[in-house]
């Protein structure tokens, strides 16, 4: 299966991508049919786990997503095992240095580019077999997310280093770490400042810049502000949004007709 956020990156356009909460095979078959170009099971915040995550993407299979996950943290054993299970991106939190996004990307690439450990149990399904290792380095997507302070100020280090496919902004925790209330829609104009910045810098280096939204209004304004890769909500929240719009519907209008 070809990289779908690949292709469509290297067209111009942006990606919309879903982000998976619930630790369900059905819920991710679903989201898969929704339209979304990508899927994204998330690890660090979300209700999944290892096995989830690989009844996420068998239900998935067959459907044309591509799909990714959120690691819960910087950590080789974690981040080899969701390529193994076949994840084609990963999103990793809180990379705040050249550092640590050296060590990312090291732990997503097989040597002699990085030191991942060879045993695609799954991911060959995905590659082909025997053909997986020869083209994992280049195929897999490693996203490093900016969303602190400290990755901020040290934005362009990160962005130079070799192997990142794109970078990701949490604005929730971006926000938090300069003393706002944490969200995901921003609008103070210290935090468009920094989203101009690294839209700027990822232009001069061929990186493509994402971020996670509130939903389709948030979304497509950061696509036109030049994101490339836009996560609505989740599932859960979506759900959650359109449940609560409809039973408030069904009351203003069944109290209308009264």
């Amino acid at each position: 299966m070809a990289n779908k956020v690949k292709e469509i990156w290297a067209s111009g356009k942006a990606v919309v991508n879903a982000w998976l909460a619930i630790p369900s095979g059905f819920s991710a078959e679903v989201m898969a049919q929704c339209g979304f170009d990508s899927v994204t099971v998330d690890l660090q915040h979300g209700v999944q786990d290892y096995h989830s995550m690989v009844q996420c993407f068998q239900a998935m299979n067959g459907h044309p997503v591509t799909p990714m996950v959120r690691v819960p943290w910087n950590e080789p054993g974690i981040i080899g095992k969701v390529l193994d299970g076949g994840a084609y991106g990963v999103i990793c939190p809180m990379v705040n240095t050249r550092q640590e996004a050296e060590a990312f990307v090291a732990a997503c690439k097989y040597p002699p580019r990085g030191t991942r450990s060879n045993g695609p149990i799954r991911s060959g399904l995905y590659g082909g077999a025997g053909t997986y290792q020869q083209t994992a380095n280049a195929e897999t997507l490693c996203i490093p997310m900016i969303e602190t302070k400290t990755a901020v100020e040290n934005m362009e280090a990160i962005l130079d280093v070799d192997g990142i496919s794109g970078v990701y902004i949490g604005p929730s925790d971006l926000g938090f770490s300069y003393g706002l209330v944490p969200k995901l829609d921003r609008d103070e104009p210290e935090i468009l400042k920094i989203y101009d910045k690294l839209l700027k810098e990822c232009d001069k280096r061929k990186i493509y810049p994402g971020i996670h939204c509130s939903g389709a209004e948030g979304a497509a304004r950061n696509v036109k502000m030049g994101f490339k890769l836009v996560t609505l909500l989740n599932d859960s929240g979506l759900m959650a949004q359109f449940a609560r719009s409809s039973v408030a519907q069904t009351r203003k209008d069944s109290e209308g007709r009264a």
